[in-house]
């Protein structure tokens, strides 16, 4: 792999600078001369429909920003991504998320490392898919016959952000009776909580890890164990032995990992395991068997509707010209944002309920992917990385933060998601409500762009000190996102959308945007402080003064 292209040594960047010098944001001016301009960057992805008229960008700042992704080789990367070169360099790994939402018989056929990836793609989403349909038919049953009502998905990260996300998103495609849990921290009130009204006759589990080894799923997954074998013995349906035990783990557990020695010693038939390979990184992949939950929940075609969904976008990558591929042209903004205007965070802001967990997954998403200080050479970065992503549904949020957002002293770029159609079209007093709802969508970027002068606020007749407190500066960017429904192939296409953003950050910083050793640390230290939680003399005088007092604190505090 060739060394990342150092961002600020190229011309394009030179140029960036230079706007950036005489650079005056005047999105009321930039309207009121090109009347053209929202139609000009008014741009199609799929089946959103995407404007960025309202970023702080002009012609010519858009221009050099399609020019550094050319000099930094943003296109030539993604054609390395998608035809399996190891450019997760820190790990020498293809990263082929791509991979699994191809269709039966793309061409051409893709063979990474001697492993026909759409083969083995295609004969993991045929088994969950099966798999789905034997226990929304009823053909899969809990260990005293009767059918399964809910199914809790244990996991952590990528394998517990992306199913919760897109469950929530898609519930109203949910036609089985089924309902999903997601169980991910370790913290037990979350198992205690989410278990607490459940039939254990009726529940089936899936732990989803790929190594089956992580810490908190496992613990989780022996917690779920006990419980299903107390619930079941309690009440009679079950003997209380080891025999009846494995029979009930093999009636009310499956797995997607690929250890299957780990899956056996567990109890769980590695005929009941769905895996997935190392080139797909948890974070992107929810469209892996990682999704069996949604499969069994939603029904395996709604599941391939979304995978059609996220493919959409990625051919819209590879054959778009930079000056029009929506994910490129995003991921640049933001670099302009955060490299020449000095933006730290990035608000996600969906209009609509279903998305409230959208900007949680992510969190994940970007900031595990571009929080590095390293380029992909083991070299410094040279260019602040990364964005805090954060957000929440509108008009929840209106009422909360925007007040930062619209009169504060820091820059925060926005997206705003919005759709046409609503999920539960409802009136009040012969008033349509999503109507209503949109309108806000519809203001708030128009207040952010375009604020209000003094002399508006004037003509209104305030006066005095309430002048400026009312006075409201505009040049705040937003990017709208609209799209006719929220349809699993349109969440398919938002989450490959920002999928890509990263990329294009991650290339123009020259960063690895597939590895996250800085979560490791954290794991390992747990490890070695969990024996002085327990009374481990030897590993509590291993710890530095600050541990030791907490632990004592702890220790004195904990009751028995």
């Amino acid at each position: 792999m060739t060394a990342p292209v150092d961002p600020t040594s190229t011309s394009a960047w030179a140029e960036l600078e230079a706007h950036r010098a005489s650079f005056s944001p005047d999105l009321r001016g930039w309207f009121a001369a090109d009347p053209d301009r929202a139609e000009r960057l008014s741009l199609p992805l799929a089946d959103l429909h995407v404007d960025l008229s309202k970023n702080l960008v002009t012609d010519d700042i858009l221009a050099s920003l399609v020019r550094l992704a050319e000099q930094t080789g943003v296109a030539e990367r993604f054609a390395a991504m998608l035809e399996g070169t190891h450019i997760n360099t820190t790990e020498n790994r293809a990263v082929l998320h791509t991979a699994l939402r191809r269709p039966a018989g793309a061409t051409p056929a893709l063979a990474v490392d001697g492993q026909d990836v759409d083969a083995d793609v295609h004969a993991v989403l045929d088994k969950v898919s099966a798999f789905a349909e034997r226990v929304r038919g009823g053909d899969w049953r809990g260990v005293t016959g009767k059918r399964v009502t809910h199914v809790v998905n244990i996991g952590i990260g990528g394998s517990d952000l992306g199913p919760v996300m897109v469950y929530e998103a898609l519930k109203p495609y949910a036609d089985a009776g089924i309902e999903a849990r997601f169980i991910s921290n370790i913290d037990p009130t979350d198992l205690a909580q989410k278990v607490a009204d459940l039939d254990a006759e009726t529940t089936l589990f899936i732990v989803a890890s790929k190594t089956f080894t992580t810490l908190e799923t496992l613990t989780n997954a022996r917690l779920a164990r006990d419980w299903l074998w107390s619930q079941l013995a309690g009440k009679g349906a079950i003997a209380d032995d080891d025999a009846a035990r494995t029979d009930a783990v093999a009636h009310h557990f499956v797995a997607v990992s690929t250890a299957l020695d780990k899956v056996a010693d567990f109890g769980i038939d590695p005929e009941n395991a769905f895996g997935f390979w190392d080139w797909v990184g948890g974070r992107y992949s929810v469209d892996s068997a990682i999704g069996t939950s949604l499969a069994i929940v939603l029904g395996p075609a709604v599941f391939r509707e979304l995978l059609e969904g996220f493919h959409a976008v990625d051919e819209h990558v590879r054959t778009t010209p930079l000056t029009r591929n929506v994910p490129v042209l995003m991921g640049l903004l933001n670099v302009w944002y955060t490299n020449f205007l000095g933006a730290q965070s990035h608000a996600v802001l969906p209009y609509a309920q279903q998305l409230h967990r959208f900007a949680a997954y992510l969190q994940q998403l970007t900031m595990e992917s571009n929080g590095k200080s390293v380029r992909w050479d083991g070299t410094p970065v040279t260019t602040d990385t990364g964005e805090v992503f954060w957000g929440e549904p509108g008009t929840n949020g209106q009422h909360a933060f925007y007040q930062l957002i619209h009169q504060g002293t820091r820059l925060i770029p926005a997206d705003f998601i919005a759709f046409a159609n609503p999920a539960y079209p409802l009136q009040d007093g012969g008033r349509d409500v999503h109507g209503l709802f949109l309108a806000n969508f519809l203001a708030q970027t128009k207040a952010l762009a375009f604020g209000k002068t003094a002399d508006e606020v004037e003509a209104e007749g305030t006066t005095g000190p309430l002048v400026a407190a009312r006075t409201f500066a505009g040049n705040r960017p937003t990017t709208s996102i609209f799209a006719p429904a929220l349809t699993p192939a349109v969440l398919g296409q938002l989450i490959a959308l920002y999928e890509h953003i990263v990329f294009t950050q991650g290339v123009v910083w020259g960063i690895n945007s597939f590895d996250q050793w800085g979560v490791e640390l954290g794991k390992q230290l747990a490890l070695q402080i969990a024996p002085a939680i327990e009374g481990d003399k030897a590993a509590l005088e291993a710890q530095d003064p600050s541990t030791k007092a907490l632990l004592a604190y702890y220790r004195a505090h904990r009751s028995s």
